[in-house]
């Protein structure tokens, strides 16, 4: 007898599709709902500052994430693009560290079909719910970050969600713990006393893609402008290194 190939046809997959979606369009709405009334009201709002003055590249970040998240070889949730600029011996090297932006306008949350993705608005991260996606990739390439990626494990779309496990305990992101440099600066953005907030009252910030306006919570200072723009990606290439 022949084996059931573990893999989704094509009819399948789209009956799962269709069925997540018929159970999903309630919460759907209601999270549209939710959306317009809580996100005035968030009582946090995480975000993240990057000084890229501050980084050595030493990838400690991309380590820490990978053990602390389970992250499968291949695949990251945070990761250090290096650049190189200028013609031999005029040349220097750029850091520009990386991960999920959780924008306040996220391609991702919009153009997901099952209501997989969304807002946990007390602090407006955006996350992934397992259980309702069902791998369909639509939001790993409506992201223009390149901050999402299709888990082979889990079967689903995974990205970086600040290590929420790990804040709502009241701990930094597992990145943050491990930057030597001390170049990531997490917190709360609705407090003016936090640490994040004073570091961005004090300093000129950037934030990757402006010109999408999906409005990030990643926030960079020092970046180079040039690799801060629509072509960040052939600057850097687009591998993850």
């Amino acid at each position: 007898m022949k084996k059931k190939s573990q893999a989704l046809s094509r009819r399948d997959f789209f009956h799962k599709l269709g069925v997540q979606v018929a159970s999903a369009g309630a919460g759907v709405l209601l999270a549209q709902t939710a959306q317009e009334a809580g996100a005035a009201g968030a009582v946090k709002k995480y975000a993240m500052v990057i000084d890229t003055n501050r980084c050595t590249g030493c990838q400690g970040c991309t380590i820490a994430c990978k053990s602390e998240n389970n992250v499968p070889d291949g695949f990251f949730r945070s990761w250090v693009k290096v650049g190189m600029k200028g013609t031999y011996p005029d040349v220097s090297t750029h850091f520009l560290p990386r991960l999920c932006n959780n924008c306040e306008d996220a391609p991702c949350l919009n153009l997901c079909p099952t209501g997989a993705t969304y807002r946990t608005y007390e602090d407006g991260v955006v996350h992934v719910n397992r259980d309702v996606c069902v791998g369909c990739r639509i939001c790993v390439v409506a992201c223009p970050y390149g901050a999402r990626f299709p888990n082979p494990i889990t079967k689903t779309a995974d990205k970086c969600d600040f290590c929420y496990h790990r804040i709502t305990k009241g701990l930094q992101p597992a990145c943050v713990d491990a930057c030597t440099g001390r170049a990531r600066i997490f917190g709360d953005l609705n407090d003016p006393e936090s640490e994040v907030s004073r570091y961005m009252q004090n300093h000129s910030t950037q934030r990757l893609r402006a010109d999408l306006d999906t409005r990030p919570k990643v926030h960079y200072v020092y970046a180079d402008e040039n690799l801060m723009g629509p072509d960040y990606h052939r600057l850097l290439g687009r591998s993850r290194s």
